[in-house]
């Protein structure tokens, strides 16, 4: 097969399923995961495809969101670094909101257990997690679950958030840029962040450099509203100085 003729068909199965990825595509064309992602990347110049971390999804799929189990096995190393690092952004006291995101998570995870700070988060996944630490307040805000994120959403959640004011607030954004901001596939989600964000005296984005670029649907901030990403080594000296320029100091882990 020709490779206008494999891209051809890489097109129409990712229009039928909604996204595509690199290793299934290779086992499928029987080639190299290379060769599918210079296929990808043609396609994505075409402006036929837009590259995700791991595939592609048809352009004008701004509204893709991937389930939490996926999530969380994305950029898992990379992932780990980021919470590690910005565990130098918590406070020594006071109060922190933590979003619901899979990095976001594993910072809840490594918070240390002398820890003594009240945390609140929206996210079921999280919340049960830290519901053991033994120097944590913890406070869940209640509301409409999704099931795809087990976040809470909708009135009750943007009413909790409207109420109080944390020393920092660690975000998640499905997509992140100093031109479209920060994005996220689901309006009600991105209202519960933007809430989680108008909490906070300082924002700390937590975000893989796969989604550096990416635009969703629903736009919940602008980057210059980020006080710090940590984020990782794969966003290049030359993104981190755009981002900078933005007003947000960048962490690569």
């Amino acid at each position: 097969m020709y490779a206008p003729e494999r891209q051809q068909e890489i097109l129409r199965l990712a229009r039928e399923s909604g996204r595509v990825d690199v290793v299934s595509l290779a086992e499928v064309f029987q080639v190299t995961a290379e060769t599918i992602r210079r296929d990808l990347k043609t396609l994505d110049r075409a402006g036929l495809l837009r590259r995700v971390h791991g595939g592609a999804i048809p352009v004008g799929r701004l509204d893709f969101e991937p389930d939490l189990s996926e999530r969380e096995a994305t950029a898992a190393d990379e992932k780990d670094r980021i919470a590690k690092a910005a565990l130098a952004e918590l406070p020594a006291d006071g109060t922190v909101i933590l979003d619901a995101g899979s990095t976001v998570a594993r910072l809840a995870a490594a918070l240390p257990l002398d820890a003594g700070l009240t945390v609140v988060t929206h996210s079921l996944p999280i919340a049960a997690r830290l519901a053991d630490h033994p120097g944590l307040q913890l406070h869940l805000v209640g509301g409409r679950v999704r099931h795809r994120t087990r976040a809470a959403v909708d009135a009750w959640a943007l009413r909790a958030y409207g109420e109080i004011r944390a020393d920092v607030a660690f975000v998640a954004a499905n997509g992140f840029s100093a031109e479209h901001g920060l994005t996220t596939p689901d309006l009600a989600e991105a209202a519960v962040k933007r809430a989680a964000v108008a909490a906070a005296r300082r924002v700390v984005l937590l975000a893989d450099s796969s989604k550096h670029g990416q635009e969703h649907f629903a736009r919940f901030g602008a980057l210059s509203d980020v006080h710090v990403l940590v984020t990782d080594s794969g966003l290049s000296p030359e993104d981190a100085a755009a981002v900078e320029r933005a007003g947000t100091q960048v962490v690569r882990a």
